[in-house]
């Protein structure tokens, strides 16, 4: 999920089956035409190519690290960059909260492009709703 960290907006979504993992469709998910070239995730997505791809795309890496198998501790100064990503990303959580209110995240279909189409419509609709509250708070969006 694509998300604009300042008014909370759901940009894109990518979905998939239950059995492949998110940090899959990370290159789906990025927006060229955005123009903020941060990108935030959590602790499953990060990798030396993937930090590569993003240098190279023109990206800040801002993706939290994690302890390495078997010597779990970071250090202070990891921990303390983990944290400032953290502020960021909890505005992120948000939506999530959001649309677990509508209804949550669980499809009940048969078939991908059913599937598709109602997690499309899930965040067109969380949409709606922030634009609306948006609205109602006098903050111009577009």
């Amino acid at each position: 999920m694509n998300v604009d960290r300042r008014y909370k907006v759901i940009r894109k979504i990518e979905t998939d089956t239950a059995s492949t993992h998110d940090s899959q469709h990370f290159d789906a998910v990025l927006d060229p035409a955005n123009t903020c070239r941060e990108v935030y995730a959590d602790k499953g997505y990060p990798s030396a190519a993937r930090a590569a791809q993003l240098k190279e795309a023109g990206y800040r890496n801002r993706i939290q690290r994690k302890g390495a198998r078997n010597h779990h501790l970071l250090s202070a100064r990891q921990e303390k960059r983990n944290k400032r990503i953290a502020k960021t990303r909890a505005r992120v959580e948000h939506i999530f909260a959001g649309i677990e209110q509508m209804g949550g995240k669980l499809i009940r279909t048969i078939g991908q492009a059913r599937a598709n189409f109602a997690m499309t419509m899930m965040a067109a609709s969380y949409n709606l709703k922030r634009l609306v509250y948006l609205k109602r708070a006098g903050i111009e969006v577009f």
